[in-house]
């Protein structure tokens, strides 16, 4: 199992927020930079860089921090927040970024995103499956859809996608364990999928229970800036 810190950004400084909420913002470094160089130092390989800016407004916004970082690094970077265009796509890969994820627009224009997997191949493009209690989140997840979370994965998976990141927004940033059960659903029902988990994770417990459910990777975030694990921890993964 893959472990994948998070950077989230927003005035291209790093921030985490709780349960997707703007107005609950916490600022950890002003230089993402040094923060995915301590995680590759650590040992970490890969990077989970989400644009907040980009995710609320729609369109690509912080691509040159993600142009710094993966320039001053060598880890392999998803990105994703707010790709709403081929043009954003462009930027983002032109930038660095190895993989790039789309929620909303799956969700609102799901002719672009299956243009992308296409195009691009479904090595690169992940499916973002960000959701609230049975629905997918969309816009920066201050917004709903209709769209219920099995459904719309078997919809995706059957054409064509192999990663998906699963949030489950009720967990995010609470420190409190991650959706172990929902996680599971997922491993039952579409076993061909590469789960990324995503939201909840506070203790080293929480990972090796991900790890026992065979996810492909698991997204640490806020559990890392607060100090409730250590890189050191992470990288005996």
């Amino acid at each position: 199992m893959h472990i994948i810190p998070a950077i989230d950004l927003i005035d291209g400084k790093c921030v985490r927020l709780t349960q997707g909420d703007y107005n609950q913002k916490t600022i950890y470094n002003e230089d993402p930079l040094a923060v995915a160089r301590e995680f590759e130092a650590a040992g970490l390989s890969r990077l989970h860089v989400v644009d907040l800016d980009g995710a609320r407004g729609g369109g690509i916004v912080n691509h040159k921090v993600l142009e710094k970082i993966a320039s001053g690094t060598s880890l392999h970077i998803d990105w994703g927040g707010g790709m709403k265009s081929d043009e954003d796509l462009r930027i983002a890969f032109e930038a660095g970024a190895a993989q790039v994820t789309g929620g909303t627009i799956a969700v609102k224009q799901p002719e672009v995103f299956l243009g992308w997997l296409e195009r691009f191949g479904a090595e690169r493009i992940i499916l973002g499956t960000d959701v609230h209690g049975d629905k997918i989140a969309v816009s920066g997840w201050e917004e709903a859809s209709d769209r219920e979370l099995f459904e719309f994965l078997a919809d995706y998976v059957s054409r064509g996608v192999r990663y998906t990141i699963c949030t489950d927004v009720s967990k995010d940033g609470l420190l409190q364990g991650t959706a172990r059960e929902l996680y599971a659903r997922i491993r039952r029902e579409q076993p061909d999928v590469q789960l990324i988990a995503s939201g909840g994770v506070a203790t080293t417990d929480d990972l090796d229970a991900l790890a026992k459910l065979d996810c492909f990777g698991v997204i640490v975030g806020k559990a890392i800036y607060e100090g409730r694990v250590s890189l050191g921890e992470l990288s005996e993964y």
